[in-house]
């Protein structure tokens, strides 16, 4: 027996790419809107109550509608919006998190997929957590630079078409100045924190891919801690699973330079130490696409581990 999936907002970027990873799926049922019916209420309505599981991609509003709509049907939910990344009935679907994690998404009902800033945030930040490394209250700065598609349509349009009026001429740009970013919230909840993190985002001239970068001092951290301790922490965390890598100290050293789109078309993200051996000072480095397991591609993760 076929599961039925319904996407809801499947001609957004984040569902197309999700409709795009699931269409060889024999496994699967699609269900489906026209583009020209996507915004009907009765049809959204029917399919998302006949669905097995009905992935969101919709603006948080809408999100909380496409829940009530069919709340009494059912239906198991995957929402790829911000409307329940910090709710307590919700799973939060990054299945490498902490250990049961990805139990605790394949038995849930519904399940909040993370953001993708907050995705390589928050692998960076709770295994030194949970280890002791780090306090709850350590004074967190957090960098990163994004491909352009993870703006949705509009952003695309602005990097894409220069006829547009709105057009997007620069290279790269800064953005969330004022230091509100939706993904901050999510980023101190899950990872347990007790003081906001200062996070500041950027836009590249690149469609996909993603950097994301936590500058520590380890003088500030543990007493007598040293680059090796904060990367046999994080080695420690993922063992045993194939999705976040922790790459090697030594290739680490090797690196020059690193690119924003090396994971792209991955759904898989590979952690960085870079610093001096004999420093006080470390860089951690989150790379991955945004569009994989920064978005689309950990939807789907999380959809598998639902079906088992």
């Amino acid at each position: 027996m076929t599961a039925k999936i319904f996407i809801d907002g499947e001609h957004g970027t984040t569902g197309l790419q999700i409709r795009e990873r699931l269409a060889a799926r024999s496994d699967l049922d699609m269900l489906s809107l026209a583009h020209e019916d996507r915004r009907s209420l009765e049809g959204r309505t029917q399919l998302l109550r006949e669905a097995d599981i009905a992935i969101l991609c919709l603006p948080d509003d809408a999100a909380r509608q496409s829940v009530a709509l069919a709340k009494d049907a059912g239906t198991r939910m995957i929402d790829a919006s911000t409307a329940h990344r910090t709710h307590k009935d919700w799973v939060f679907g990054f299945a490498e998190l902490e250990d049961g994690q990805a139990k605790k998404i394949a038995n849930a009902k519904y399940v909040s997929n993370p953001g993708c800033y907050s995705t390589g945030s928050i692998a960076l930040i709770n295994p030194l957590i949970k280890s002791g490394l780090m306090g709850v209250d350590h004074a967190i700065t957090i960098n990163a630079v994004s491909g352009y598609s993870g703006g949705g349509k509009g952003l695309i349009a602005r990097m894409e078409d220069t006829d547009n009026s709105e057009a997007i001429s620069s290279a790269f740009f800064n953005y969330a100045l004022n230091l509100k970013h939706k993904h901050v919230p999510e980023i101190i909840s899950r990872c347990g924190l007790m003081r906001r993190p200062i996070f500041t985002p950027g836009v590249g001239r690149f469609a996909q891919g993603m950097l994301v970068r936590v500058p520590l001092f380890l003088d500030d951290m543990k007493a007598g801690i040293s680059r090796a301790d904060v990367h046999n922490a994080l080695m420690s965390h993922y063992d045993g699973q194939n999705i976040v890598q922790v790459v090697d100290l030594e290739q680490s050293d090797k690196i020059s330079r690193i690119d924003p789109q090396e994971m792209v078309g991955t759904n898989d993200m590979k952690l960085y130490v870079f610093g001096d051996a004999n420093g006080r000072e470390i860089n951690l480095v989150a790379s991955l696409d945004n569009l994989g397991k920064g978005a689309s591609g950990a939807a789907v993760q999380n959809l598998d581990l639902m079906l088992n």
